[in-house]
Protein backbone atom coordinates (compact mmCIF):
# COMPACT_ATOMS: atom_id res chain seq x y z
CA UNK A 1 0.00 0.00 0.00
CA UNK A 2 1.00 3.80 -0.67
CA UNK A 3 1.52 5.85 2.71
CA UNK A 4 -1.13 8.41 0.93
CA UNK A 5 -3.53 5.45 0.69
CA UNK A 6 -3.02 4.62 4.56
CA UNK A 7 -3.65 7.93 5.79
CA UNK A 8 -6.33 8.84 4.29
CA UNK A 9 -7.95 6.00 4.88
CA UNK A 10 -6.99 6.87 8.74
CA UNK A 11 -8.07 10.27 8.41
CA UNK A 12 -11.76 8.90 7.07
CA UNK A 13 -12.04 6.79 10.08
CA UNK A 14 -11.10 9.59 12.51
CA UNK A 15 -13.73 12.14 10.73
CA UNK A 16 -16.22 8.98 11.08
CA UNK A 17 -15.57 8.93 14.37
CA UNK A 18 -15.93 12.64 15.03
CA UNK A 19 -19.30 12.27 13.34
CA UNK A 20 -20.59 10.21 15.82
CA UNK A 21 -18.48 11.95 18.72
CA UNK A 22 -16.96 8.80 19.67
CA UNK A 23 -13.56 10.33 21.34
CA UNK A 24 -10.03 8.73 21.31
CA UNK A 25 -7.54 7.78 23.95
CA UNK A 26 -4.73 10.94 23.79
CA UNK A 27 -1.80 8.28 22.04
CA UNK A 28 -4.42 7.83 19.21
CA UNK A 29 -3.62 11.60 17.74
CA UNK A 30 0.34 11.07 18.53
CA UNK A 31 2.63 12.59 15.65
CA UNK A 32 5.39 10.02 14.34
CA UNK A 33 7.92 12.82 15.67
CA UNK A 34 6.07 12.88 19.13
CA UNK A 35 6.11 9.14 19.31
CA UNK A 36 10.15 9.77 19.27
CA UNK A 37 10.17 10.85 22.65
CA UNK A 38 8.00 8.76 24.10
CA UNK A 39 9.26 6.73 27.22
CA UNK A 40 9.08 2.89 28.77
CA UNK A 41 5.83 4.57 30.32
CA UNK A 42 4.13 3.46 26.71
CA UNK A 43 5.23 0.26 26.98
CA UNK A 44 2.09 -1.12 27.05
CA UNK A 45 1.02 0.12 23.52
CA UNK A 46 3.98 -0.97 22.39
CA UNK A 47 4.03 -4.29 23.39
CA UNK A 48 0.54 -5.01 23.06
CA UNK A 49 0.39 -3.54 19.51
CA UNK A 50 -2.47 -0.85 20.61
CA UNK A 51 -3.39 1.52 18.13
CA UNK A 52 -3.73 2.68 14.19
CA UNK A 53 -3.75 -0.67 11.90
CA UNK A 54 -4.72 -0.50 8.46
CA UNK A 55 -4.00 -3.55 6.34
CA UNK A 56 -4.52 -5.01 2.90
CA UNK A 57 -3.79 -8.43 3.93
CA UNK A 58 -0.29 -8.34 1.77
CA UNK A 59 -2.75 -8.44 -1.35
CA UNK A 60 -2.24 -5.01 -2.70
CA UNK A 61 -5.59 -4.07 -3.42
CA UNK A 62 -6.76 -2.28 -0.26
CA UNK A 63 -9.92 -0.95 -2.46
CA UNK A 64 -11.08 -4.64 -2.01
CA UNK A 65 -9.77 -6.74 0.78
CA UNK A 66 -8.65 -5.10 3.68
CA UNK A 67 -9.80 -3.38 6.78
CA UNK A 68 -8.55 -0.27 9.27
CA UNK A 69 -9.08 -1.01 12.56
CA UNK A 70 -7.93 0.36 16.13
CA UNK A 71 -6.90 -1.77 19.13
CA UNK A 72 -8.25 0.15 22.14
CA UNK A 73 -6.80 -2.05 24.69
CA UNK A 74 -5.82 -5.70 24.68
CA UNK A 75 -4.13 -8.29 27.13
CA UNK A 76 -1.10 -9.84 26.31
CA UNK A 77 -1.14 -14.48 26.47
CA UNK A 78 2.80 -13.97 26.47
CA UNK A 79 3.60 -11.39 29.31
CA UNK A 80 0.44 -12.33 31.57
CA UNK A 81 2.27 -10.80 34.86
CA UNK A 82 2.83 -7.94 33.34
CA UNK A 83 -0.29 -6.95 31.53
CA UNK A 84 -2.93 -8.94 32.81
CA UNK A 85 -6.07 -7.95 30.66
CA UNK A 86 -8.06 -11.01 29.88
CA UNK A 87 -10.32 -9.13 27.66
CA UNK A 88 -9.57 -7.05 24.26
CA UNK A 89 -11.41 -3.95 22.44
CA UNK A 90 -11.22 -2.97 18.95
CA UNK A 91 -13.21 -0.57 16.43
CA UNK A 92 -13.07 -1.14 12.68
CA UNK A 93 -14.03 0.52 9.75
CA UNK A 94 -14.91 -1.37 6.62
CA UNK A 95 -15.74 0.57 3.23
CA UNK A 96 -18.45 -0.39 0.62
CA UNK A 97 -16.81 -2.77 -1.95
CA UNK A 98 -14.08 -4.29 0.80
CA UNK A 99 -13.99 -7.80 2.21
CA UNK A 100 -12.61 -9.13 5.07
CA UNK A 101 -11.05 -12.81 4.35
CA UNK A 102 -13.27 -15.65 5.81
CA UNK A 103 -11.45 -16.74 9.42
CA UNK A 104 -11.66 -18.04 12.50
CA UNK A 105 -10.33 -17.99 15.89
CA UNK A 106 -9.22 -21.10 17.42
CA UNK A 107 -9.67 -19.29 20.73
CA UNK A 108 -11.41 -16.16 21.09
CA UNK A 109 -15.08 -15.32 21.54
CA UNK A 110 -15.85 -12.54 20.54
CA UNK A 111 -18.96 -9.80 20.05
CA UNK A 112 -19.18 -7.60 16.53
CA UNK A 113 -21.42 -4.95 17.30
CA UNK A 114 -22.31 -2.35 14.36
CA UNK A 115 -22.09 1.24 15.91
CA UNK A 116 -23.10 3.07 13.38
CA UNK A 117 -22.64 3.67 9.26
CA UNK A 118 -24.28 0.89 6.91
CA UNK A 119 -25.16 -2.21 7.44
CA UNK A 120 -22.18 -5.06 7.70
CA UNK A 121 -23.34 -8.51 6.46
CA UNK A 122 -21.21 -11.56 8.46
CA UNK A 123 -21.21 -14.84 6.60
CA UNK A 124 -20.94 -17.68 8.72
CA UNK A 125 -19.92 -21.37 8.45
CA UNK A 126 -18.94 -24.26 10.70
CA UNK A 127 -15.55 -25.85 10.63
CA UNK A 128 -15.03 -29.53 9.49
CA UNK A 129 -12.71 -31.46 11.37
CA UNK A 130 -9.79 -30.48 9.40
CA UNK A 131 -10.76 -26.77 9.56
CA UNK A 132 -12.06 -26.65 6.34
CA UNK A 133 -16.06 -25.20 5.17
CA UNK A 134 -18.93 -27.40 6.20
CA UNK A 135 -21.41 -26.11 3.32
CA UNK A 136 -24.06 -28.33 4.53
CA UNK A 137 -24.35 -27.68 8.41
CA UNK A 138 -26.62 -25.69 9.55
CA UNK A 139 -25.16 -23.33 11.96
CA UNK A 140 -26.51 -21.96 15.29
CA UNK A 141 -25.92 -17.97 15.77
CA UNK A 142 -26.47 -15.50 18.74
CA UNK A 143 -27.28 -12.41 17.72
CA UNK A 144 -28.49 -9.62 20.37
CA UNK A 145 -29.95 -12.49 22.62
CA UNK A 146 -31.19 -14.44 20.23
CA UNK A 147 -30.45 -17.92 19.29
CA UNK A 148 -31.55 -19.35 16.11
CA UNK A 149 -29.86 -21.88 12.91
CA UNK A 150 -29.15 -20.69 9.28
CA UNK A 151 -27.64 -22.33 6.80
CA UNK A 152 -24.32 -23.08 6.03
CA UNK A 153 -22.85 -19.43 4.11
CA UNK A 154 -25.95 -17.45 4.94
CA UNK A 155 -24.73 -13.83 5.75
CA UNK A 156 -26.29 -12.60 8.84
CA UNK A 157 -26.98 -8.46 8.47
CA UNK A 158 -26.47 -6.30 11.46
CA UNK A 159 -27.58 -2.62 11.19
CA UNK A 160 -26.71 -0.29 13.31
CA UNK A 161 -27.06 -1.06 16.88
CA UNK A 162 -27.31 -4.54 16.33
CA UNK A 163 -24.30 -7.27 17.12
CA UNK A 164 -23.53 -11.54 16.84
CA UNK A 165 -21.53 -13.35 18.74
CA UNK A 166 -18.81 -15.40 17.38
CA UNK A 167 -17.19 -18.67 18.83
CA UNK A 168 -14.51 -20.04 18.26
CA UNK A 169 -14.12 -22.62 15.18
CA UNK A 170 -16.77 -20.53 13.62
CA UNK A 171 -15.84 -19.22 10.03
CA UNK A 172 -16.81 -15.48 9.31
CA UNK A 173 -16.36 -12.98 6.93
CA UNK A 174 -17.52 -9.21 6.53
CA UNK A 175 -19.00 -7.02 3.90
CA UNK A 176 -20.89 -4.18 3.66
CA UNK A 177 -24.24 -4.30 2.22
CA UNK A 178 -24.10 -2.21 -1.38
CA UNK A 179 -25.80 1.28 -1.29
CA UNK A 180 -25.36 1.85 2.75
CA UNK A 181 -22.24 3.04 3.06
CA UNK A 182 -19.29 2.24 5.64
CA UNK A 183 -19.69 0.96 8.75
CA UNK A 184 -17.95 1.31 12.23
CA UNK A 185 -17.76 -1.59 14.06
CA UNK A 186 -17.10 -2.64 17.44
CA UNK A 187 -15.41 -5.65 18.89
CA UNK A 188 -15.55 -7.03 22.33
CA UNK A 189 -13.19 -9.88 23.06
CA UNK A 190 -11.59 -12.08 25.33
CA UNK A 191 -7.71 -11.26 25.39
CA UNK A 192 -6.65 -10.85 21.41
CA UNK A 193 -3.78 -12.91 19.78
CA UNK A 194 -3.76 -12.19 16.09
CA UNK A 195 -0.28 -13.95 15.54
CA UNK A 196 -1.28 -17.47 16.39
CA UNK A 197 -5.52 -17.08 17.02
CA UNK A 198 -6.28 -16.72 13.44
CA UNK A 199 -7.18 -19.14 10.83
CA UNK A 200 -7.81 -18.18 7.79
CA UNK A 201 -8.80 -20.21 4.75
CA UNK A 202 -7.00 -18.76 2.34
CA UNK A 203 -3.47 -17.96 3.09
CA UNK A 204 -3.34 -14.37 3.44
CA UNK A 205 -0.32 -11.76 4.88
CA UNK A 206 -0.68 -9.35 7.79
CA UNK A 207 0.45 -5.87 7.58
CA UNK A 208 0.68 -4.54 4.12
CA UNK A 209 4.35 -3.47 2.20
CA UNK A 210 4.20 0.37 2.31
CA UNK A 211 5.36 2.76 -0.47
CA UNK A 212 6.41 5.75 1.20
CA UNK A 213 4.99 8.14 -1.18
CA UNK A 214 4.49 10.92 1.57
CA UNK A 215 4.98 11.04 5.18
CA UNK A 216 3.21 9.17 7.47
CA UNK A 217 0.20 10.76 9.49
CA UNK A 218 -0.30 8.53 12.03
CA UNK A 219 2.11 5.35 13.42
CA UNK A 220 0.67 1.98 12.54
CA UNK A 221 1.09 -0.42 15.70
CA UNK A 222 3.96 -1.92 14.05
CA UNK A 223 6.18 1.39 13.85
CA UNK A 224 6.46 2.38 17.57
CA UNK A 225 9.93 3.33 17.72
CA UNK A 226 11.91 1.94 20.83
CA UNK A 227 12.11 3.74 24.24
CA UNK A 228 15.21 5.37 24.59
Amino acid sequence: MKRSEINAVIREFEAMLADYRYFLPPYLSFTPEEWKGKSHEFDEIRDNALGWDVTDYGLGDFSKVGFALITLRNGNLKQKDKYPKTYAEKLLYIREGQYYPMHFHSNNKEDIINRGGGTVLIRVYNSTPDEQLDKGGDVTVHVDGRTYTVPAGTQVPLKPGESITITPYLYHDFEVEPGTGPVLLGEVSQCNDDEHDNRFLESVGRFPTIEEDEAAYRLLCNEYPAAE
